[in-house]
């Protein structure tokens, strides 16, 4: 279909807004989608809550229906759940009008142009909400239906492999971690049988404290004005809202850093919610909120399982508060555990390495296809490509 077949449609023409309310009862158990599962710029969740979990009103939402992060619409949080659910009501739930296809309509609302015009006309300047009346007449090029599923198709496929590496990781996720707490927790390692145990710990092992195997780097932002999206510089991370689960994904820049993480360090969020994990994929800056961890003597693999099973300590700063929870390097450092021998410690590191290999895999394969994405999505929003 020719670009100059495509008709000009108001955004309103092509999009309800709907506002179905959920009241909290304390005995439903939906799935709930606040801005904090959605990952920025990557059109993809880090994980789910529960409606048990909150105590406000949420809105309603169906699989298929688009969840567009108003607050703050410049970080692009944009998902297409395929379960229904709650979710915040900052978040807007979108369903396409007759003659509109629900995933190109998707498509057109994760485009860089929208998210910008959703932006301009935000309101508020400490948290800028889009304006739903400032978008619905603003216009856009609308090809025919078939096209419109075409496109969708194209991105969709694209977004389908994305979701497979995910779903493969949290598998490998799991095993690595059944094996983690049958190894460390139970001491059912490799030999285990034959071994002696002093003071209830195999015969090797010890008590010791985390500054012992590791060491802690905490950020420290860099002025702000350092700050860009160009790629100047350096990927910078500040606080756990700015990366997903297990990898970052946020790709702001600083051309002035100050702290750094090498490529494979653990991040940890160190304000509130403190705890959550995430692995440097490449060297970058780390700003207040994050601490990079580095083994010693060994691959990181026992340090980052050990922290991912730490709920009860996580939960104990996290018990201050959401906003003010915080652990200082002095706390980090005299974080108790037991340390195993180094032969244990060395098979588990030839074990996990595979599974890391894979994750790696994955994880670039998708960092791969998102950049295919978001390059194809301009081009065939636009009719520069035409399908």
């Amino acid at each position: 279909m020719s670009k100059n077949e495509w008709k000009e449609t108001a955004f309103n023409d092509m999009a309800d807004l709907i506002k179905d309310g959920y009241h909290p009862t304390g005995s439903d158990n939906f799935k709930y989608i606040g801005l904090e599962h959605i990952d920025q710029q990557s059109l993809s969740l880090n994980s789910v809550g529960h409606s048990t979990e909150v105590g406000s009103n949420k809105f309603r939402f169906k699989g298929g229906d688009i969840l567009f992060g108003k607050l703050r619409p410049y970080f692009r949080k944009v998902y297409r759940p395929r379960f229904d659910g709650v979710c915040s009501t900052d978040i807007w739930v979108v369903r396409a009008k007759n003659g509109i296809d629900q995933g190109y309509l998707f498509y057109r609302m994760a485009s860089h142009e929208f998210v910008d015009m959703a932006s301009s006309g935000s309101s508020g300047t400490r948290m800028p909400r889009a304006d739903w009346n400032h978008l619905k007449d603003t216009r856009w090029p609308v090809p025919s239906l078939p096209t419109q599923k075409k496109i969708a198709k194209i991105l969709g496929d694209l977004d389908e492999k994305i979701e497979l590496n995910h779903q493969m990781n949290k598998t490998l996720e799991s095993i690595a971690q059944a094996v983690f707490k049958k190894w460390f927790v139970g001491f059912e390692f490799p030999g285990h049988e034959k071994t002696k145990f002093v003071n209830g710990l195999p015969e090797g092992w010890r008590e010791g404290t985390l500054s012992e195997i590791c060491n802690i780097i905490m950020g420290q932002s860099p002025p702000g004005e350092t700050y860009n999206e160009s790629g100047n510089g350096v990927p910078f991370y500040q606080g756990n809202r700015d990366f997903g689960y297990r990898f970052p994904t946020a790709r702001v820049f600083c051309s002035a850093p100050t702290r750094f993480a090498d490529t494979r360090d653990i991040l940890v969020s160190v304000r509130a919610p403190v705890g959550a994990l995430n692995i440097a994929l490449e060297k970058c800056c780390i700003g207040r909120g994050v601490a990079a961890l580095r083994m010693k003597n060994h691959s990181n693999g026992f340090l980052f399982y050990f922290l991912a099973t730490q709920d009860d300590l996580w939960n104990r700063f996290n018990s201050e508060g959401t906003v003010f929870g915080c652990l200082n390097k002095s706390e980090f450092n005299k974080i108790d555990l037991v340390i195993p021998s180094d032969d244990v410690l060395a098979g588990f590191d030839r074990f996990v390495v595979s599974i890391e290999a894979m994750l790696w895999k994955n994880e670039e394969e998708n960092r791969r296809l998102s950049g295919i994405r978001d390059s194809l999505l301009p081009k065939l929003m636009s009719g520069e490509v035409v399908v």
